[in-house]
Formats: structure tokens, sequence, C-alpha cells
């Protein structure tokens, strides 16, 4: 199903689709599903993204196998609602962006087939709408895109008359030597057939090995019921490092046709220690986590198997074991990865920020609630179904009732477990309902939003008594990717050369001065690396501690940010929004990677600055378990690797560098393995004045693209290191800007990083004049051929 077109924007109805005038001609575009309207608006940094209707439409032949078999259409997820249509008859709708749904199109396709002129094809149109309604999840309030359009898969599924519709697998861990396996099923019977239905059920283990099997003949029956069970001896569990699958695969055949469903599960037992630690099969585990959102560079939440996967084998090389999925119900491929790569899960629904709606919004959060459990209870990977995020935040309604919200989540924890009696519930700030669930997070920001980085451990302690279960979620720093900044190592370098004990003064100087440092606006990779680093030592010392989840993996598109270095994009992540790795990826690897690693920080940074002969901080980023380090073929020592000498656990070193190119180069060691890792950069003594005018120029270039560069310059030529201007690229002549993608390289206004800026270009077999401006600074120009 691949011949897609779409319009965005309002049609009169069913009929604009179909109809073919003069009057009335709609610039319908070829996609391909999943597609997104939203896939690059979402950064425009001019615009706010499109909130509206966006139509698709398509026609198939129908090729069901089956006599009298249903013809259903399945959405993997669609923002945020849709109505289908056959034709001009609506059969269909669903409220919600993020959960599966199947539309049964079975009656309506016969239909139009009876239409003269139909040639055998079936008209199928789909009505998606991400406009903003108060009385929906999510709020318009948070910090992410409600994006539209089929941004998921769109499957035609043929089935019998009679089948299956869902199977729950129950895998149970009676001893560590002993398991039971219970299988539930749900039929799909919308004429409630009565004929008999036979099916062969069998338990395939992680060797490919059959352990149970067995037959039956059924009547049709109601709801769900158990269709199996057996005990499994020496069962093998998963976890994180040994991810182990189960299968169970059915079969079904009734006189209207066969057909069969597999699940995967898997075996493992949690338990969260009263204000202590987790534990998963009888041992502890430290909880070392990110986020994720459904968004990425030029496809906006229209993310690829293949974009999928390599994410999250990204977060599962940084040596993660453990992701909060938000803030809503994700696709199935992410949730067969995690239980496939071993990644422990915290999945929730988006119910989050506004406050509390009518009975139309209790009752969507409901029903996603319970899609949300019915779709992904058999992955082994889930631990937690989270009820809400930062429900203490007002805005959506004139009234703001915490005892409602109360309420409510009352009663949608009970949803939870009445729907599944094993896993835990979770929300995040909302400290007026952390009574409610099973797994709090309080918000501590230590070092961002308020204090210093060196609180990290004390507000964490202190937060940690207030619940039963803590989970800490949510905690880092924005920065600029490429922007760097020698003030917060110089920092760290003056402790070392003048010996500073003092506590004070030590605060302040290892946090960079700052109380709230998201408002001091330096954004470097510096100063972020620095407060990753603080945190994960710490975190290593708290033995209660059941774990945390760092936010997040990647930069998103967001409505809220117009103003940040990348318009539109939280820049929270360790990657950008395109998977380019920033320098913090590197020390949470150092941290927790069990493949042996080696990263000297700067390898995005040319050019740094000082004075003549002044100590500089070289940090390498490294799980050996020494290393030593050669400055310009010198060498300057081997260093231990310590997780509590900060900063990066001991292998830094202070240097004199020369002025001019200089080459660093690092060697390191582990479990008898030998690696290392090189830099070249320049540095400068001499200072700079204040900026006068852009330097723009070509840096590579290929068949179709060519990439250029900003630089700001001072009356002497010298770059503006600390600059931080906003610039704006234009273009004029036949190429195209590669603009829209929300990177630190794909924006046409963006913030300098340390005095430049790169963009990138299609020639278009043609010529073009790219410029490059800022208030208050000449344009500069820069021909293109």
């Amino acid at each position: 199903m691949l011949a897609w077109d779409h319009y965005r924007g309002t049609l009169g109805g069913p009929w604009d689709v179909w109809r073919v005038d003069r009057v009335n001609q709609i610039p319908w575009q070829a996609v391909q599903i999943p597609h997104c309207p939203n896939a690059r608006d979402a950064v425009d940094p001019d615009e706010p993204y499109f909130e509206g209707p966006s139509w698709y439409r398509m026609k198939f032949r129908l090729a069901n196998p089956f006599r009298n078999g249903r013809t259903t259409l399945h959405f993997e997820g669609a923002g945020q609602k849709t109505e289908v249509f056959i034709y001009l008859e609506s059969i269909g709708r669903h409220v919600g962006g993020y959960d599966e749904f199947e539309i049964d199109i079975t009656e309506a396709a016969a239909k139009t087939l009876e239409i003269p002129g139909s040639d055998g094809e079936i008209p199928l149109a789909v009505l998606c709408d991400n406009s903003r309604d108060l009385q929906m999840l999510p709020s318009a309030l948070n910090d992410f895109c409600r994006y539209g359009g089929l941004y998921r898969p769109v499957n035609l599924v043929y089935a019998p008359a009679i089948s299956i519709e869902r199977v729950h697998i129950d895998a149970a861990v009676k001893s560590q030597s002993s398991g039971s396996v219970a299988v539930k099923a749900r039929l799909y019977n919308p004429k409630s057939l009565k004929d008999p239905i036979e099916l062969l059920i069998r338990v395939i283990d992680p060797t490919n090995r059959e352990i149970h099997a067995t037959s039956l003949q059924l009547v049709p029956w109601e709801g769900e019921r158990v269709i199996a069970s057996c005990d499994v001896d020496r069962p093998e569990f998963w976890s994180p490092t040994n991810p182990r699958l189960y299968r169970c695969e059915i079969a079904a055949t009734s006189a209207h046709g066969a057909m069969s469903a597999s699940e995967r599960f898997g075996f493992r037992y949690f338990e969260f220690q009263d204000h202590g630690p987790f534990e998963l099969n009888g041992k502890r585990l430290l909880l070392k986590g990110t986020h994720r959102h459904e968004d990425h560079a030029g496809t906006g939440a229209a993310v690829s198997d293949d974009l999928v996967f390599k994410e999250l084998k990204l977060i599962k090389n940084l040596g993660a074991n453990f992701i909060r999925l938000g803030h809503y119900q994700q696709s199935r491929r992410v949730l067969e990865l995690c239980d496939e790569l071993g990644l422990l899960v915290w999945e929730e629904i988006p119910w989050s920020r506004g406050g509390l709606g009518g009975e139309g919004y209790k009752q969507q959060a409901r029903d996603m609630l319970h899609a949300m459990i019915d779709q992904h209870y058999n992955h082994p990977s889930v631990i937690i179904w989270g009820l809400g995020n930062e429900n203490d935040w007002p805005g959506d309604f004139p009234e703001f009732d915490k005892s409602n919200i109360r309420a409510f989540m009352k009663e949608l924890n009970d949803q939870a477990h009445s729907l599944d009696p094993v896993r835990k519930t979770a929300t995040r700030r909302c400290d007026f309902c952390k009574d409610i669930v099973d797994v709090y997070s309080p918000s501590v920001w230590a070092g961002w939003y308020h204090g210093r980085y060196t609180e990290y451990s004390t507000m964490t302690l202190q937060e940690m008594q207030k619940v039963n279960h803590y989970v800490h979620v949510e905690w880092g720093g924005d920065c600029h990717a490429r922007r760097h900044s020698e003030d917060p190592d110089r920092m760290l370098a003056k402790i070392a050369v003048e010996q500073i004990t003092d506590a004070h003064a030590l605060n302040d100087l290892l946090a960079g001065g700052p109380q709230i440092a998201n408002q001091d606006r330096d954004w470097s990779e510096s100063y972020v690396c620095n407060l990753f680093d603080w945190h994960l030592k710490e975190q290593e010392k708290m033995s209660s501690l059941a774990g945390t989840a760092q936010w997040i993996f990647k930069d998103f598109a967001t409505p809220l940010r117009p103003d940040n270095p990348v318009p539109r994009v939280n820049q929270k992540g360790l990657l950008e929004r395109d998977l380019t790795p920033k320098e913090g990826y590197y020390v949470f690897q150092s941290y927790w990677a069990q493949e042996p690693m080696i990263h000297i920080y700067g390898h995005s940074w040319p050019v740094r600055w000082g004075t003549l002969g002044e100590k500089k901080l070289i940090k390498v980023y490294s799980n050996c378990d020494s290393a030593e380090l050669f400055v310009n073929a010198s060498s300057c020592g081997v260093r231990k690797r310590n997780s509590q000498d900060f900063p990066a656990a001991g292998l830094h070193w202070l240097v004199a560098l020369k002025p001019g190119e200089n080459y660093v180069r690092v060697l390191g060691h582990k479990n008898a393995i030998s690696l290392g890792d090189e830099i070249r950069f320049q540095y400068q003594t001499e200072p700079w004045q204040m900026p006068v005018r852009f330097e723009l120029k070509e840096i590579a270039r290929s068949d179709h693209t060519v990439t250029v560069e900003a630089r700001l310059l001072d009356p002497k030529n010298s770059v503006c290191l600390d600059a931080r201007n906003r610039v704006r690229f234009g273009i004029t002549g036949d190429g195209t800007l590669l603009d829209n993608l929300g990177t630190s390289r794909g924006a046409r206004s963006v913030e300098l990083y340390n005095g430049r800026a790169e963009i990138s270009l299609l020639r278009n077999d043609g010529k073009s004049m790219v410029s490059v401006s800022s208030k208050g600074l000449p344009t500069a120009f820069l021909p293109v051929g």
C-alpha cells in the first residue's frame, strides 16, 4: 500500500477527495506511508508548525482469500483524530494519536464495488487532524509537537470470519528453577458466528525448541479466556545482558478458514525495594536510562524502522539498560527492539500538563491506558506503566482542582492494576499525587533549572526519603552542538593549580558559577559534559538508588522554544536530531558501556583559546583502566581511571599548548585491549576584538551538495571565538538550502558556535548566491556554482 496521495489543508468533504473539475483543482502530492505533514515545519524558525487537517487517498483492489472473510485497515498510529472513508461513506473514527486501532471496511468495500465504473478498485480516504482541542490529550502546553498525519504504517489485513484478535501471555516465575505460562486470547467475530474453532498452541523456547504443544476445539467465546497453560522447567530469564525471548504460536482453523498468530514473551521478575534499589531476577540492577521522543530530522514523527533500530542500538551501545518513552505510547517496533536489545521500559499515556478536562477528556485517557496495556502487555521489557507527567502544570482550563486530579490519578492507577496486576505504575512531577502511584519521580534538575550540579546528591537523597519507590527521571541540561567554552574547565584547572580545598569555593568553581545555568545562555557542551560527569559519578555511590533516566537521548522539535540556539528544538539530547553524537554521549559511555571505548573531549572544537603558557585541561572519557596522553608527540603521563576523581574519572591532564596547531593523542588499556583516539586543533593566544564582519566560504562539496561556513571576524580578521550571535542564512538562484532539520548544521536561523556556523545546500545543477546576516552587521554573500 505505497501509492498514496496527500493534501495538507481543509477540504469540503470526501467528495472533494475524488472530484475532478476546473474549479476544484487540489494540489495532491504523492507520498509514502509512514508520512508526517510536519516533517519540516516543526522546526521552521519563522512560522509555528501546521495544526489542522491532512487528507490521504489511494485506490486498491481487494484480494481477500477467505470466503466471507473480514477486511480491516490496521493503523499503527495516526495523529491526532482520524476518520476513514470508503469513497463517500465515513466508516470509522479514532481519537488519539499514539495507540493502534483497526477499522473494518468489509461491507463498505463490497458496496463500493457495486458502483458503476468502479473498475474493481476501492477508493480509500483518510482524514487526520491535529488541530488544537482542549478536550483532547496531549495538551498543547507540552514541550513536544502533537504531530499529524499517517506517521506510522497502515496495513491491509485479511482474516477469516472468525479470527484471533488478541493474545496475552502470562509468564510467571515460581522459583529460580520453575515457571508457568498461561495463554489468553480474544476472538474477532463481528457476526457472532457459532462454528467451532480448532486451535493448535505451541510454546517455543529461546533456542527454537518446542517445549509445549496442545490442541483443542472450542465454541467461539466472548471476551478473553485462557486457551492453554503449562509449566516450564528451568526457564531462561530475560534481562538487559541476556534478553532471552520465548514464543507462542497459535494456529486457528474453522469452517471459515485458517489463520495464525505469534507472540513473543519472556520470564523475569522484579522488585523496587522500599527506599532502596531496584532488583531484577533477584539481583540489584541500577537502572541506567534515558528518554526517547518519536521525532527525527526531516521526517518528524514518521520515523522508519531502520532509524528506530539505529537510535535504539545507539542507546544500547551507550550502556543504558532502561528507557522512558516520553510521553505517549510508541510504535510496536520500538517495544520489539527493547525486548530484543535488553532495554527495560517505562511507557506512559500523554496525560501531561494543562490540568484535567471533562468526561470526554477522561474517557480518552482511560481508552489510551487500556490500549497501551492491551497492545504492549506481552513485552518483557515493560516494567512500568506511566499514568501522567507534570500534572501539577495548569493552563488549559479555568479551574485547576488538585482534588479532581488526585481522584482521576487514583482511578487510572486502579485501572492499570486491574488490567495488569504485575507491573508498576508511575508518574513524574506531581507531588500531590506521589502517594497514589507505585513509583515516583520529582523534578530534580541540579545544575540546570535550579541549584548547582554539585548539590545533586543532597537533593536526590532528600527526595528518596519522601516516597517508597523513587526513580529519578529527567535530569541534565541543554547544549548547542559544536559550541564549546574554556570557562567551565578553567575553573577545574584553577582548583588543581591553586590546590583549593575550601568546600564553598569548590562548590562554586566546580559548578562553573551560575546558580541557574539555563538562564546563563552559555549552553556549551563543555559545561553540560561536566554536569553529566558529576551526576554519573555520584549515582555510582548511591547504594539505595533504584535508577535514573537522563533527559533526553536525542534533540527533538518543540513549539515552546522558538528562541533556542536552534529554534524550536529542545537541545538536551546526547545526540542531535539527525543522530549525530554530541560530546555528552561519550561521557555516559565512559561510565556505562561494557565494550572498551576512549574519546578525547573536543572533536568538534577546531580552535581553543587562552594565554601563552596557560595550562589547559584536556579530558578523556573512557572506561579503560588507564590511559596515556600525548601532546605534540610528547607524553604527558599515565593516569589511572577512578570514577570518583572528577572530572573524566581521573583521565584529565593540565597541559601547556603551543600557538597554532596542536596534535593530541591518547592510548588506553582495558582487559589486555589497547585502543586510542586523536584530535587536531588550533590554539589561539591573540585576543579578538568586537566583531565587524562575516566571512562566508565553501568548505565541502560533493556531486550535488555544497557546505558553506560563516565566520564572524574582528577588524584584524580574527574569529570572535566567544560569539553567540544569531545568524540567518539565505539563498537566491537555483539552489536549495538544506534547512528546517533542527540541527546545528541544518537550520537557516541559528546561533553561532564559537563564532561560526555551517549549512549545506543542494546545487540543483545551477548557480546560486548564498548569504549570511545578523542584526547590526553587514550581510555577506558567496556565489556557488
